[in-house]
């Protein structure tokens, strides 16, 4: 009879980036490996892999039916590992948002690492990542300075596209009337941050939101959500890990079951 691992790993294979987490016996993050997923994270993937031998792996993201059918690994919904993740960094939390590269989600979260109802935003860039990619490369800021500066903005300019494509000519006039860009990023952060509280409003928010996800390193837009919501927002330690450490906390607790 072999012994049960104490060790599991992660995969959140997203539309942008792939995120691999290795979990210890204490569901803590061991290790953990991020890089752009491309066209063929797979190979990547099997590198990284390469050590970890029989060790229990749940997929989840959007490539994971890739993974599940390439690696030989269980998948589960990006729903079910976030909520996983989320009962366990944040045990008191009633629900969490998660802001990815190509999509938003809000759910309700369940005793034991379940959920109940969720949302999700997934026809739209705006209220994604992606979106505020975007918005940065428009106003010439990276991705680190887009938060930082909008927070230097006494005001946030008033935006009235919620269209990407609209939005990013709109920020376009705004710069060519001589707006100051760290208002117009304050404004597009707080656009942002309406268009998903109004998504996570059509589910019962708790008390406490867990915040996860890539976007939820932005410390603007950490500030800007936090106005938008009832209760108390919540942002972890490595938010941009948090879905694919649920993969490994499932998989630890499919090879106990």
């Amino acid at each position: 009879m072999s012994t049960p691992k104490t060790t599991s790993t992660g995969i959140d294979l997203g539309s942008r980036l792939t995120k691999v987490v290795r979990a210890g016996p204490s569901a803590e993050i061991l290790d953990s490996r991020m890089f752009d997923t491309g066209h063929d994270p797979l190979a990547h993937l099997r590198e990284i892999l390469k050590g970890s031998g029989d060790e229990p792996t749940v997929a989840t993201g959007y490539g994971r039916n890739l993974a599940e059918a390439h690696l030989a690994c269980p998948a589960v919904t990006e729903i079910r590992a976030c909520a996983r993740a989320a009962r366990h960094l944040c045990p008191d939390a009633g629900s969490v948002i998660d802001i990815g590269g190509q999509d938003s989600k809000a759910i309700e979260l369940a005793e034991g690492g379940g959920f109940g109802r969720f949302e999700m935003n997934e026809r739209c860039a705006a209220g994604t990542g992606r979106f505020l990619e975007v918005m940065a490369a428009a106003l010439s800021y990276s991705l680190e300075e887009f938060g930082t500066e909008a927070l230097r903005a006494d005001r946030p300019v008033s935006l009235t596209s919620k269209c990407t494509v609209f939005a990013e000519s709109e920020v376009v006039s705004l710069i060519a009337r001589g707006e100051d860009r760290r208002r117009i990023a304050l404004g597009l952060h707080v656009a942002t941050a309406q268009r998903v509280a109004a998504m996570a409003s059509r589910i019962e928010l708790g008390a406490k939101t867990l915040f996860v996800g890539g976007v939820a390193c932005n410390p603007c837009m950490q500030k800007v959500l936090a106005a938008e919501l009832p209760g108390e927002l919540v942002v972890p330690e490595r938010p941009e890990l948090a879905v694919a450490l649920g993969a490994a906390l499932i998989a630890m607790e499919i090879q106990a079951s």
